[in-house]
């Protein structure tokens, strides 16, 4: 959260054209050729001009310093991940170092004090494995939303047969009712309402089937981009603090299956049309069988 209120500062650009360059003003020599700032250099928390912050980078001292440039439409969160973690305890120093026993990115002055005896590792050897678990999720995750993309086209095609199926079945209803006598009329409209039920009830079992996917999808989706975003831009100690639960994350995905779950939410929908003959004095009309509308419904 701090990383992302200095960012939102930098790439704010709000007094932009009013601010100088910290170097050329300092020249009391020539004061009045001092240049507008176009760049801050968070590490230092200088202002620079273009020419300046040049020079700044090229310093080996100074060439990993993150500058940011006034006013540019960076993502906030882009900017946080290039930035420098310094340690909690010891605000001045840098994050170098991981222990493997308690878990914590630490700098050289925490593993001087207090994780000494402990099983230590180069933060950057750590987070190259961190990385490569990570991309080995990344890569899972697109394959699962290819996979779970491809589920989408089936509901508009069961929609379409729905439609066309109970269609029919209206016709046959319609037809058998029409060569009875108008007596049999209130059996034609209850046998109709409950087709329309029937559609209702299964319209409303692929929508909320659908809409499950959709949101697997978008966790999927959430979670790879941010994945990628912390591979590209993220430091050490991003990488490596986030890497444990971006797995936990990935692999509780990834356990679920998409397409049995949408096999067992939508199972094959049957429903035909007896027609009545006129001994069955209660059923003038006909009948309706149906099969396949209330599956069992998987939380997850």
């Amino acid at each position: 959260m701090q990383k992302l209120v200095a960012a939102r500062k930098l790439s704010a650009g709000e007094e932009a054209g009013h601010i100088v360059c910290d170097v050329c003003s300092s020249d009391e020599a020539r004061p009045s050729e001092a240049k507008p700032a176009t760049k801050n250099c968070f590490q230092c928390q200088q202002n620079y001009c273009d020419q300046c912050s040049q020079s700044h980078t090229k310093m080996k001292a100074t060439a990993k310093h993150v500058m940011i440039e006034f006013g540019k439409e960076l993502q906030k969160e882009e900017i946080a991940l290039r930035l420098t973690t310094t340690c909690e305890m010891h605000k001045d120093k840098e994050i170098e170092v991981f222990c493997l026993e308690c878990q914590l990115a630490i700098c050289m002055m925490c593993f001087i004090k207090s994780h000494k005896t402990h099983d230590c590792s180069d933060i950057e050897e750590v987070s190259n494995d961190c990385r490569k678990q990570m991309t080995n999720d990344t890569d899972k995750i697109s394959e699962l939303l290819k996979k779970t993309a491809g589920v989408l086209p089936r509901f508009e095609k069961e929609q379409n047969d729905l439609a066309n199926c109970l269609g029919g079945i209206e016709s046959e209803i319609n037809t058998a009712a029409d060569r009875l006598i108008a007596a049999v009329e209130r059996g034609r409209v209850k046998l109709l309402s409950e087709v329309q039920s029937i559609k209702l009830k299964r319209v409303k079992q692929l929508e909320t089937v659908k809409q499950e996917v959709e949101q697997y999808m978008e966790e999927l989706e959430s979670l790879k981009q941010y994945s990628e975003t912390l591979l590209s831009c993220g430091t050490a100690c991003d990488v490596t603090i986030s890497a444990n639960s971006l797995h936990s994350r990935a692999e509780e995905l990834m356990m679920f299956d998409v397409i049995s779950h949408v096999n067992s939410s939508l199972p094959s929908l049957n429903v035909s049309f007896t027609s009545s003959t006129l001994l069955d004095v209660e059923n003038l009309v006909g009948t309706l069988d149906e099969e396949g509308l209330y599956p069992r419904v998987l939380c997850r």
